[in-house]
């Protein structure tokens, strides 16, 4: 988990108006849980992922603009050093398509998020 995306958790919750002890009950966890997510040393699970989500009434994918940048990074280095396809020219086909579109996906604007 990176430095801005558990500094991001806590300026949401900041903005929010909860403190911590709100949102760690809300959550379902203890206070020193929520303080090691915000602080990047433990990561989220996706159920914490997606009732942050709604606490923060914020997408997912604006809420982690910043993994997304990251992963979209990891992907568009990657998917150039794919190795050929052996499967047969149905699989071919559908696994071109497949490739196109994530190209495409990797080169467009992170929604609820400038500059991405």
């Amino acid at each position: 988990m990176t430095k801005e995306f558990a500094l991001d958790l806590k300026v949401a919750r900041q903005n929010s108006g909860l403190t911590q002890q709100d949102c760690a009950h809300l959550l379902g966890v203890s206070d020193a849980t929520l303080a090691k997510i915000e602080a990047g040393k433990r990561t989220p699970s996706i159920y914490e992922i997606c009732t942050l989500s709604l606490i923060y009434g914020r997408s997912f994918e604006s809420l982690f603009a910043g993994i997304f940048l990251d992963v979209r990074a990891h992907l568009s280095e990657r998917i150039t050093s794919l190795p050929t396809s052996t499967g047969t020219a149905c699989l071919r086909i559908n696994r071109q398509s497949t490739l196109n579109r994530l190209a495409r996906r990797l080169t467009e604007e992170l929604p609820g998020y400038a500059g991405g």
